[in-house]
């Protein structure tokens, strides 16, 4: 009779794993399986990526900064989803760093096609316009002492961009190129490092400072002082581009 726990009416008895061990295996498994999957994600991204480049005639990076902008002002849409922000600034580092290699592999390797040469400037712009237009729809250019008064600066750097670009168009129908100033490097560095800390203090809403009895926030204060600056810079390089092209409009 003791014997009937182990086998029933005579058959062998089988031994039962025990179920930690094939709950253990199976989770292997399944790791294994999700990791190859993401590689093999990656990979055929990666291909498509090459071909489509390949086939228009521009750099992977440069594609890459245009396919991330949609995605870029999603994530700026909410100033209330912290995480989604940060996620923004981490995305914005990426496409800027991706615009240093395109150049870099574009001196380098001396693969510009024209269409490159007429997108890339392009994609600065754009990546500049997105972020600006998004973050003031939210209210983040919004500061102490002055409110609203800080989407001025951006509002006179979307406004030389684009008088810029014409004034370009006209040149180029001249045969008359202007070359980028130093000084119009040092606009696109503020630029950059604005927009930048502007999305940053929406990220990190902890990092506050008391200046003059007034808590504010630090990335968010860098971001505001420096896209004046910003400002400032654009009227300057806009007035040096302006004076180029009037001595060609007599």
């Amino acid at each position: 009779m003791g014997e009937r726990d182990d086998f029933v009416a005579g058959e062998p008895r089988v031994e039962r794993q025990p179920e930690r061990a094939i709950e253990t295996g199976r989770a292997g498994v399944s790791t294994f399986d999700a990791a190859t999957r993401r590689r093999l994600v990656i990979g055929v991204v990666s291909v498509l990526i090459v071909l489509v480049t390949g086939a228009i005639g521009v750099g992977p990076f440069l594609f890459i900064r245009f396919v991330s902008m949609p995605l870029l002002a999603f994530l700026l849409w909410w100033p209330s989803w912290h995480y989604g922000y940060g996620m923004a600034f981490a995305l914005y580092c990426l496409m800027g760093i991706t615009d240093y290699f395109d150049g870099y592999l574009a001196r380098t390797s001396g693969a510009v096609s024209k269409l490159g040469i007429f997108l890339d400037p392009i994609a600065d712009k754009i990546m500049v316009a997105t972020v600006i237009l998004t973050l003031t729809a939210q209210g983040v250019l919004r500061g102490p002492y002055v409110g609203d008064m800080h989407v001025i600066a951006g509002l006179i750097i979307l406004v030389r961009e684009i008088a810029v670009s014409g004034l370009r168009e006209f040149l180029g129908g001249l045969q008359v190129s202007v070359p980028v100033s130093r000084l119009a490097k040092w606009k696109t560095t503020f630029q950059l490092v604005c927009l930048g800390a502007l999305i940053l203090g929406v990220a990190l809403p902890q990092w506050t400072i008391t200046l003059a009895g007034e808590t504010i926030n630090f990335p968010h204060t860098v971001g505001l002082t420096t896209l004046w600056g910003a400002a400032v810079l654009t009227v300057i390089t806009g007035w040096d581009y302006l004076r180029v092209g009037l001595k060609h409009m007599d």
